[in-house]
């Protein structure tokens, strides 16, 4: 292995709901651009949105991916978001360990 393939990468998106999320992350799994995503429910977001203060009851999906497919999995997960303009961010991670890196490394490879 070497490369990007080989470098974790993480994905944060809130969610309104956990049936968008679970469809999101299913989609992102089925389409191999992501080996798991954690959902964390019951997550209270306050925010500053178009100039007011608001408070929302949100689902936080997480999503382990590799960085050669960070880009494409944070394209897919914005077109797959319900909300108009979605916060979806993702970062290459700079330690793991070999069995967490080998697993993430088989993303986006030809199954045989």
């Amino acid at each position: 292995m070497n490369g990007q393939a080989e470098t974790p990468a993480l994905i944060w998106c809130p969610f309104p709901d956990e049936e968008s999320a679970l469809s999101a992350v299913n989609t992102l799994l089925d389409e191999d651009l992501a080996a798991c995503g954690n959902l964390l429910p019951g997550m209270t977001s306050v925010f500053v949105w178009q100039g007011e203060k608001d408070t929302a009851r949100e689902f936080g999906l997480l999503v382990k991916t590799n960085a050669a497919l960070l880009d494409a999995a944070v394209r897919r997960l914005a077109e797959l978001h319900p909300y108009e303009t979605p916060a979806v961010l993702g970062w290459r991670c700079d330690a793991a360990p070999p069995e967490t890196l080998a697993w993430l490394a088989g993303i986006g490879t030809p199954k045989i």
